[in-house]
């Protein structure tokens, strides 16, 4: 007897939900360890580094993380030709990654390092650059593993490469942060690479074995290259819009100021990761074009209503314990956060209803209205950051983010709403 949807998605929150438990503790680990550790202006600092970081891994694997879930979902019950999408997604993120580690190394010995990476010398920095090589990498193998994982419906296996993985790598943090063996930029680089290799061990146990796909016979790329787009071109440009978010609050208030507004910044990513890994597990695999419109909205509104509730209620909880979580999260040199915090909570609970639409058009691979949407979400933040810096001083980043993140919201229910499904 089937399970109740009802049943059926409660069970899938509260799984879901218990590894992104595991994963919140584990950046709220790693970003309490840093703040301990580093002044706001050194806090910024290694937020610069992550996102250069983000950019490589982005360009890398070409952002396939949801292409991985989508397409194992939609071929799981034919293993010959899932065989052949995963040996021509697996033959994509090689090609991507040999070019972007000699876009690296270029990048590590002609960039202006001592400008992007201000107080790091020049020579720790490279070194940082060269240990991300295989840190990337090893990042790269545990987003498609648990991507893949997801796919199957392999969910004991997706929460056990999650909870592992984020276990290594608070201890690898830990240790090198608290003996001083390697430069802080090089610890955030080399995180990954143990938990990359358990999490490639136990996806080959649920048939992905890159061994094994290699040496099938199809290849078959055209499906990726829709979610190349939508994954790629989202990846790298929010990356490069905070690092001009970032190098303008600098410029206008200073580097510590910067590094109040990175641990704002910061508040906002612990709630996206908690609400993009659960939406990510139930939404991709569910949602496909051959669904009727009266099935996809049967199955969607009431989740968006419950996702939005969700939100409000961690928006309430965080906006009245705000000084309570700074002094949790950060340190008391981060304080100043809270009077900030406010605004971007707003921007926060609009987000999380905007990602559940994006998966939609994401899984649909409607590429055209998904790229449409990011590439001007990341305009409107930019340029509403400078506005606001002028109206509002330092909150303006903070309205920017809010205002931006209601109108992605508001466009993405008009297209969702307006799309063509396979019947009535």
């Amino acid at each position: 007897m089937p399970m109740p949807a009802n049943q059926n998605y409660t069970k899938l929150f509260a799984g879901s939900g218990a590894v992104t438990l595991f994963n919140a503790l584990r950046a709220f680990a790693i970003n309490k360890l840093l703040a301990i550790f580093l002044p706001p202006a050194a806090f910024a600092c290694v937020g610069q580094f992550l996102n250069f970081m983000s950019i490589g891994s982005a360009t890398s694997s070409l952002a396939l993380q949801n292409g991985w879930t989508a397409l194992t979902a939609q071929n799981k019950n034919d293993q010959e030709k899932l065989l052949g999408i995963w040996r021509g997604g697996l033959r994509l993120t090689t090609f991507a990654s040999l070019f972007t580690f000699i876009v690296a190394l270029l990048f590590c010995f002609m960039a202006p390092l001592e400008s992007l990476l201000p107080g790091v010398p020049t020579r720790l920095a490279q070194a940082a650059i060269l240990f991300a090589l295989p840190g990337v990498f090893a990042m790269n193998i545990i987003t498609i593993c648990a991507a893949v994982m997801n796919g199957l419906g392999e969910n004991r296996k997706w929460a056990l490469i999650n909870i592992v993985t984020s276990i290594w790598q608070v201890l690898w943090v830990a240790f090198f942060l608290y003996t001083g063996r390697l430069s802080v930029l090089s610890i955030i680089a080399t995180q990954s690479i143990v938990a990359g290799i358990f999490a490639a061990q136990i996806a080959s146990r649920a048939g992905f074995s890159v061994k094994k796909v290699w040496k099938t016979a199809l290849d078959t790329r055209y499906p990726w290259f829709s979610y190349v787009l939508m994954g790629l071109v989202p990846m790298v440009l929010a990356p490069v819009v905070l690092t001009i978010m970032r190098t303008t609050v600098a410029s206008h208030f200073g580097n510590d100021a910067a590094g109040i507004w990175q641990s704002v910044w910061k508040v906002s990513d612990f709630l996206f990761m908690a609400m993009s890994a659960i939406l990510t597990v139930i939404i991709l695999p569910r949602v496909s074009a051959s669904m009727s419109r009266g099935e996809f909205f049967k199955m969607f509104n009431p989740l968006l209503l419950r996702i939005m509730g969700i939100s409000l209620a961690m928006i309430a909880a965080l906006y009245f314990g705000r000084s309570i979580l700074v002094q949790v999260l950060f340190s008391q040199a981060y304080m100043g956060a809270v009077d900030y915090l406010p605004l971007q909570l707003v921007g926060d609970f609009f987000r999380a209803g905007g990602f559940a639409l994006a998966l939609v058009l994401i899984a649909r691979a409607e590429t055209k209205a998904f790229l449409s949407v990011e590439i001007g979400s990341e305009f409107l933040l930019a340029a509403g950051t400078f506005v606001g810096i002028k109206f509002l001083e330092f909150n303006g980043p903070m309205a920017a983010y809010a205002f931006e993140n209601f109108c992605y919201f508001v466009v993405l229910y008009v297209l969702v709403w307006r799309l063509k499904w396979n019947t009535p």
